[in-house]
C-alpha cells in the first residue's frame, strides 16, 4: 500500500479514504492478511486517526474488513450463503436443520418489549431457547427464541435435561404447531457482549438483528431474535417472501 496524500474533495474526506483503501485492499492484499496498525495507516495517507477510523468503520461494514479478537484489522473473506428461513409459512430452522446448533435452553423473564409483544405480563417466564447458526464451519448467526409456556403445553411431560437436549424438546414441541404465518423485521445493531463473543466479534460491531414473530390461531406464539454478522451476511427476500442470505458477488483479488 503506497503512501497517498489526500487532496481537496468535495466528497467527506473519510469517505474518499473508504475509496483508495479499498482499491488498495484489492490490489495489495490477501484474504485474512493484518493491516498496518491506524498510526501508520494515518501517517501514510495524511490523515486524522479520526477520519481513519471513519473509513475503516465503513469497510467493515460493507464486509471488506474485519476486526478479530487479539489479530487486528485483517481483509475479509467473501460473503457466506446461508438459509435465514424456508417457506413463508414454516419455522426456521426445523429440527432437520444442520446448520443451527441448539446451545442452552433457560425459563427466564422476557425482555419487556418482547413480552408485550407475545401479549404476556411483565413477570411471566417463557422458554428461552439459544442457537447457534454456522456456514462452512464460521458462526455466522446467534439467535434468541423466546417460547411461551402455553405454546409447548406438554413439555412438562418430557423428560429432558437443561442445556441443548432441553432445547431440542422445546424445539420439538413447538414445531408441532400448524402455524398461520409469521412476519419479521431487519435493522442494524450492535453486538451485545454475549453475541460478540460467540460470533467472534468485538463487542459493538455491526449486526443485522432479524426480529420474527410466528402466529398460530392463539396469536403470537413465539418470538425470534437473531444477530447476524454484519461482515459476513447479505440479506435478500426471494419471491416467494421468505428471507434469505445469499452469496454476493465478489470481484476482488486474493492474491
Amino acid at each position: 500500500m503506497g503512501t497517498t496524500q489526500l487532496e481537496t474533495v468535495q466528497e467527506p474526506k473519510y469517505w474518499h479514504l473508504k475509496t483508495v483503501l479499498s482499491e488498495a485492499l484489492d490490489s495489495d492484499f490477501a484474504v485474512g492478511e493484518v493491516l498496518p496498525n491506524e498510526r501508520e495507516l494515518a501517517a501514510r495517507f495524511g490523515v486524522a486517526r479520526a477520519t481513519l477510523r471513519q473509513a475503516l468503520e465503513q469497510l467493515e461494514l460493507e464486509g471488506r474488513l474485519q476486526r478479530r479478537r487479539g489479530v487486528g484489522t485483517t481483509v475479509a473473506p467473501p460473503r457466506v450463503g446461508v438459509a435465514v428461513a424456508t417457506a413463508q409459512q414454516g419455522w426456521a430452522g426445523g429440527d432437520s436443520d444442520e446448520a443451527w446448533q441448539p446451545v442452552e435452553c433457560t425459563t427466564a423473564i422476557a425482555p419487556a418489549s418482547v413480552a408485550a409483544v407475545l401479549g404476556l405480563d411483565a413477570e411471566a417466564p417463557v422458554h428461552v431457547v439459544r442457537r447457534i447458526q454456522a456456514t462452512h464451519g464460521q458462526a455466522v448467526a446467534a439467535e434468541l427464541l423466546y417460547v411461551p409456556q402455553a405454546s409447548v403445553p406438554e413439555l412438562s411431560a418430557i423428560e429432558a435435561p437443561s442445556g441443548p437436549a432441553r432445547a431440542r424438546s422445546v424445539l420439538r414441541e413447538l414445531h408441532r404447531l400448524g402455524l398461520d404465518g409469521q412476519d419479521r423485521s431487519v435493522e442494524l445493531g450492535s453486538a451485545r457482549a454475549d453475541d460478540a463473543k460467540e460470533l467472534d466479534r468485538l463487542p459493538g460491531a455491526p449486526v443485522l438483528v432479524v426480529t420474527t414473530r410466528y402466529f398460530a390461531a392463539a396469536g403470537t406464539v413465539a418470538v425470534s431474535v437473531a444477530t447476524y454478522r454484519a461482515d459476513t451476511c447479505r440479506l435478500t427476500f426471494g419471491d416467494s417472501g421468505a428471507l434469505e442470505i445469499s452469496h454476493e458477488e465478489q470481484e476482488r483479488k486474493a492474491s
